[in-house]
């Protein structure tokens, strides 16, 4: 089996959500969401997890998950700071890190073969593991042929407040077209809606097929990545609050036919925390997918 590493996005820190949402206890025994995407990228064959973070709580994640995690898989930590950038590039009065796209890029020498990319306080299910393992295990390594498992809008919203989600078109070859990432979506009565730029709200269909950021990609990704990175922060190095986010970056080289995207699918449920009042929807849901033996009592 080639090698295969799950890269997992867990710097931030929770501003919405009230705490450290990555750690927070959705069961009895103390596990997190981030501890069921672990035990599924296990399961279906991943070598190597990442684990992207802030130096902040480095300390308290690494006490949780090393002890956990040794003997099952590999695994790295590495911290996601604002001084990460290329030395020619200045920058003044920046508390908070450059987004999605930067997170992966300082992950890139822990990397290990073809590789996966989470958030970490996303819950995507088993099923969505398995099509990414086996499309990660179809891919050359110097293929620009890269992937995501996409999600139906509705499924993915809270009824707590707004969400951010990237909108996908995709064609009937299953071939993602197009991804706009809208920062903030909520249904608003019965009609979803996202706010544009100028804080119109517009809708959008709630069939919509959006990435929650399970991404599938190849060591090509990162020269790309790296020159869209270096681009960003010529433009946006004094601005901020601009994030450099990872879908905008596959979005360009869709746009520039440097590579294209397979949108995979899966009967898994999406569950996540956005904010403290969605986490009791969300153990429930987990309660039941014990109780229905596709998870154990206790993970570890």
């Amino acid at each position: 089996m080639n090698k295969q590493t799950l890269v997992i996005l867990a710097a931030g820190l929770g501003s919405r959500y009230g705490g450290l949402k990555q750690l927070d206890a959705m069961t009895s025994s103390g596990d997190s969401i981030l501890d069921f995407s672990v035990y599924d990228a296990i399961q279906t064959g991943f070598t190597k997890i990442v684990f992207v973070i802030r130096n902040s709580f480095k300390d308290e994640f690494k006490s949780v998950f090393e002890n956990k995690l040794k003997g099952k898989i590999k695994c790295a930590f590495v911290c996601q700071e604002v001084g990460d950038i290329p030395s020619e590039i200045k920058v003044v009065d920046r508390l908070k890190p450059w987004g999605t796209g930067h997170a992966l890029l300082v992950a890139k020498d822990l990397i290990e073969g073809n590789f996966a990319v989470i958030n970490a306080d996303d819950f995507y299910g088993k099923k969505a593991f398995e099509v990414m393992a086996n499309q990660l295990q179809k891919s050359t390594k110097n293929s620009t042929v890269f992937s995501m498992v996409g999600f139906q809008l509705k499924n993915t919203i809270s009824i707590n407040g707004a969400v951010s989600r990237g909108e996908c078109i995709v064609d009937d070859f299953n071939k993602l077209l197009s991804i706009t990432e809208r920062t903030h979506i909520e249904r608003i009565n019965e009609t979803v809606c996202y706010k544009d730029d100028k804080g119109v709200f517009i809708e959008i269909d709630e069939n919509t097929i959006v990435s929650m950021n399970f991404w599938g990609f190849t060591p090509q990704f990162f020269d790309f990545l790296e020159k869209q990175f270096y681009k960003f922060l010529k433009v946006y190095q004094n601005d901020l609050k601009k994030e450099f986010f990872l879908p905008s970056v596959v979005n360009e080289l869709i746009q520039q036919k440097l590579a294209s995207v397979t949108v995979l699918t899966s009967d898994s449920k999406w569950l996540g925390v956005t904010y403290k009042e969605d986490k009791k929807h969300v153990v429930e849901q987990i309660n039941i997918l014990k109780e229905e033996g596709i998870y154990p009592n206790k993970l570890w």
